[in-house]
């Protein structure tokens, strides 16, 4: 597993004038820079680094659902070894920083779209993070030098305050006074459209409600309410697709053809896709990667490493260089039209609603596949097949958390719904010498948070559950 760091064009232009902001890691300040820091700068690396939130966190929590798989027996990454996640947490805690200051910002000067996107990206960054980690700093986190050492708030707490935020991002972002309209240039997921901001508001609101659904708390009708005012279709999905350089998932893909071996396929998610596990062939599947040399798709075991010769002439299935996921703008996906249908599905479901059920189990299938311009005739062919088109009488949960299982490839998501699920998919299990007993439940602390202010920092273990996911 590899951290490719690419600094985003718009980073760049305003690097002067952000480099003012307090950030929670960054205690030193800088006495050249603006005290204020323009706003619209702060849409821009907010917008932006939120996306390369998802991918960091993907290129941890991929290895652990079995998108992908190291071609390195027993590494880190596929194992459950103890890892240092510090520049992810990092990411996250600079956005957050900048949320929490352009939200202020916004306010002063009576800019209330800004506050809008601020709360709504707050929740979808906080949530993420919470999810991996369980507890963390939020409600001490942003008061500068006063407080080098936050407390660490409950993770139920976090959730309730994240339902919070979106609310009130909703709110704001649906008044019709509402003064000072977003600059569009410097919005790199919503190009400052505010009623796409609401419909994302909402598509967050369903995910977070869904979440719950080992808990007694869970209310499907109250997902299927903020289902109904999400998305629409796949053009209104979050996503950021403007790079400096490239798409990170384009560099590993880069990295192969230059024999640096990076994202390689599990054998999980190709047998998953290939017919070898639910004995359909997925025309997703070329979409993603090309055939190996022996003009076949063939994963790695995670754990196992590469079988037979270690090289990257395709005797197993990596990332390649021009595919959907890996061209140099292909978009870094945070929430999307698809994954709304499958979370539709899944809530119908559990209200008994069959017929709406199917429906969105088959509408998430096709937004998947239209969404990686998968050809029609290959679209029909997949949903014409009896495993897939079982009727409405013949659904299960599991089939509609397999459908999403592809359609969310490389986004973070799909660890939450694994752990959900008690990683009940079909054939899952745990790696190839694996260091824990059981499936990995949460991430280890960063050390950077750990010797900073480690006598706040929780003492847990890889395998504690996080309070949604309870036994």
């Amino acid at each position: 597993m590899k951290k490719i760091s690419i600094i985003p064009v718009f980073f760049l232009l305003f690097l002067v004038t952000i480099t003012g902001c307090k950030k929670y890691l960054d205690i030193n300040k800088n006495p050249n820079a603006a005290d204020q820091p323009p706003i619209a700068g702060l849409l821009a690396n907010t917008t932006n680094l939120t996306a390369y939130n998802v991918y960091n966190l993907s290129d941890y929590t991929s290895y652990y659902v079995q998108y992908l798989a190291s071609p390195s027996v027993s590494s880190t990454s596929d194992t459950y070894q103890q890892a240092d996640p510090s520049g992810t947490w990092g990411g996250f805690y600079n956005v957050l920083t900048d949320l929490h200051d352009m939200r202020n910002l916004a306010y002063e000067k009576g800019l209330n779209a800004y506050a809008g996107v601020a709360d709504i990206l707050t929740a979808l960054n906080l949530n993420m993070a919470s999810n991996v980690w369980g507890n963390i700093p939020y409600s001490e986190a942003f008061i500068g030098v006063s407080n080098l050492t936050p407390k660490f708030d409950d993770q139920k707490a976090l959730y309730d305050t994240c339902l919070a935020l979106l609310d009130r991002g909703i709110s704001i972002m649906q008044d019709t006074t509402l003064k000072g309209q977003l600059d569009a240039p410097s919005d790199f997921i919503h190009a400052g459209v505010n009623s796409s901001w609401v419909k994302t508001a909402y598509a967050i609101k369903a995910r977070m409600l869904n979440q719950v659904s080992k808990l007694t708390q869970y209310n499907a009708d109250a997902v299927l309410s903020a289902v109904g005012k999400a998305y629409t279709s796949n053009g209104d999905d979050a996503q950021v697709t403007q790079f400096l350089v490239r798409n990170p998932w384009a560099q590993a893909a880069i990295n192969n053809k230059n024999l640096v071996l990076d994202a390689w396929l599990s054998s999980y998610f190709v047998n998953a896709a290939n017919g070898a596990t639910y004995g359909v062939f997925d025309p997703r599947l070329p979409q993603i990667t090309d055939t190996t040399l022996y003009h076949d798709y063939r994963g790695t075991p995670n754990g196992a490493g590469y079988q037979g010769t270690r090289n990257t002439d395709h005797a197993q299935s990596y990332l390649d260089v021009g595919k959907w996921y890996s061209s140099t703008n292909s978009p870094l996906q945070i929430i999307t039209n698809a994954e709304r249908l499958f979370i539709k599905a899944e809530a119908a479901f559990r209200n008994n609603d069959l017929s709406t059920a199917y429906t969105a189990y088959i509408a998430g299938i096709t937004a998947s596949m239209n969404k990686l311009a998968v050809p029609a005739d290959s679209v029909a062919k997949y949903l014409g097949n009896p495993a897939v088109s079982v009727g409405a009488s013949n659904l299960t949960l599991k089939l509609i958390m397999k459908e999403k299982y592809i359609a969310c490839f490389l986004m973070p998501v799909t660890w939450d719904d694994m752990r959900r699920f008690d990683y009940s998919y079909k054939d899952f299990s745990l790696p190839v010498n694996a260091t824990l007993p059981t499936f990995i439940r949460r991430m280890d602390y960063p050390s950077s948070e750990i010797s900073r202010n480690g006598s706040n920092v929780p003492d847990v273990s890889r395998t504690d559950h996080l309070w949604w996911d309870m036994p």
